[in-house]
């Protein structure tokens, strides 16, 4: 080998030498900052506004992951565009791990009603893991002479497009069951959107709407002070909680009618997956505590753990499934 040659060998095993000593240095760095989350406080943005069952299965997992993380973690409330504010903000932060989101169904609603989205539900997201989910309940108000389901058809049957329906927001889960039900028991009512399940709820206590689709969790009290009327559940099965209650697909005769409300943690897409997995760790922990469970069980709920590609899977296949909703009934985006 020529002395030139030799130069340029030696100068270029250098060059390799220093990349591969800063690329060891950046994976050291990397796993010690993922080693030492969180060292500040951690923010869990939530979409929906406060009052509802969301944020109320937000704080109790905020809670238990700052006592296991040993750091403040802060529920923010960015309720607006049913969901859509708080999920930008999510996905424009930091992929650090000190910006997360709470999700619910509305994070798969919004991109089968064909919406434009400064982000995508998929891509721009690390998911973490499903925390679990409750049913959905429909419910009057006392005035509303409808007693059953049935009844409540042949009403809305009698008074097309006259009876009003409260949800927590146009594009989210509700509001798309609300549509399934006028589409499969064929009837007409009006559909009135609130920012959230709470405002919507309070509408429907002052008698200014007539109905609603939502959360059982956040109807219960309500339901057991006779303040409101529960007509059905929209899970597949009963609720645990109310099995004398018939469900929706039940009362109504509509085999197949089924909505739920699910609840998950996600981050910014190339957040690292030392941090990832360790939340997913927690999380997985977390739920699976006794008290946890009976939290959820005492919300007409239940614990249904989903880890970082479970998670992934379920949110790809809601996604077709409320495509496919959206199709059939003809739903336009608002």
């Amino acid at each position: 080998m020529s002395h030139g040659a030799t130069q340029r060998y030696m100068t270029s095993n250098a060059l390799l030498t220093a990349l591969a000593l800063t690329l060891s240095l950046a994976c050291i760095s990397g796993a010690a900052g993922a080693a030492a989350y969180p060292d500040k406080p951690v923010r869990l943005i939530t979409t929906t506004a406060p009052g509802g069952i969301t944020n109320e299965v937000a704080r109790v997992a905020a809670t238990k992951l700052s006592e296991r993380l040993g750091k403040a973690m802060v529920v923010d409330a960015r309720a607006g565009g049913g969901g859509i504010v708080g999920t930008e903000l999510a996905a424009q932060a930091e992929p650090d791990g000190y910006t997360l989101l709470f999700a619910t169904g509305t994070h798969t609603t919004h991109t089968a009603l064909g919406k434009k989205l400064s982000y995508d539900p998929i891509k721009s997201f690390a998911p973490i893991a499903k925390l679990g989910s409750g049913p959905f309940a429909l419910v009057v108000h006392p005035n509303v002479p409808a007693k059953s389901m049935k009844e409540l058809i042949a009403l809305a049957k009698e008074k097309p497009g006259r009876l009003l329906f409260s949800t927590s927001g146009a594009g989210g889960s509700a509001h798309l069951g609300a549509e399934l039900l006028k589409m499969m028991a064929n009837i007409d009512f009006t559909v009135v959107h609130f920012r959230g399940g709470g405002l919507a709820m309070i509408d429907l206590l002052g008698n200014h709407s007539d109905a609603s689709i939502g959360a059982l969790s956040q109807f219960l009290p309500h339901i057991n002070s006779g303040r409101l009327r529960l007509l059905g559940t929209a899970g597949a099965k009963r609720s645990a909680i109310l099995p004398d209650v018939p469900t929706i697909a039940e009362g109504a005769a509509l085999p197949g009618y089924e909505i739920s409300i699910w609840w998950g943690i996600l981050a910014p897409a190339r957040t690292s997956a030392l941090i990832v997995n360790r939340l997913d760790k927690e999380l997985a922990s977390i739920l699976n505590s006794d008290e946890v469970k009976k939290w959820f069980l005492s919300q007409g709920a239940d614990v249904g753990y989903l880890g970082q590609a479970e998670f992934g899977s379920f949110i790809k296949g809601e996604i077709s499934k409320w495509t496919s909703v959206v199709k059939t009934a003809n739903i336009k985006a608002e």
